[in-house]
């Protein structure tokens, strides 16, 4: 029975003596505001902080004024990048739900209009903070390695718009 108690004992010994690690949201969400401003300064960038958290900029808006929503498809031309300029994804075409993007895109692309014309397009700057990228997890596109935690930095064209019925 001692034997019993005396390896319970070292049980909980070891396993409280573990290192236990946290994600901590709001000190990531600074890191990542930090990154951004270096970076935007840097690279001489002119965007608009949205309080999401998300930095932008209209580069064209479509002559149109239909705005896509959540549950809408889009097709987009799009390439994104990491901040240290390695490309992890380029599109051309693409057509997809807006509600099966990044928390980052379905943010920001309702603020791009679009005429269903065919002819004219809007485009965007985007650059998303890592929890509204794909936060604390590391990813692979095709083959570059996404880090977890990755600020990424898109440009998007918005060439097709096909709204929920």
């Amino acid at each position: 029975m001692k034997k019993q108690f005396l390896l319970f004992g070292l049980l909980i010994i070891l396993f409280s003596a573990c290192k236990k690690t946290s994600f901590n949201d709001s000190k990531q969400a600074q890191i990542d505001d930090d990154k951004i401003k270096a970076y935007i300064a840097a690279n001489h960038i002119d965007v608009t902080k949205d309080p999401s958290g998300i930095y932008y900029k209209l580069v064209k808006l479509d002559t149109g004024n239909a705005h896509p929503k959540l549950g809408d498809t889009i097709q987009v031309n799009y390439v994104g990048k990491l901040l240290n300029g390695t490309v992890f994804d380029t599109e051309n075409g693409s057509i997809i739900p807006l509600a099966g993007t990044v928390k980052g895109w379905q943010l920001a692309i309702p603020l791009m209009t679009y005429d269903n014309s065919g002819v004219n397009y809007s485009r965007l700057r985007l650059i998303i903070p890592s929890a509204l990228g794909y936060g604390s997890v590391a990813q692979t596109s095709g083959n570059v390695p996404i880090p977890a935690n990755s600020v990424l930095d898109f440009q998007i064209d918005l060439i097709g718009y096909y709204p929920y019925p």
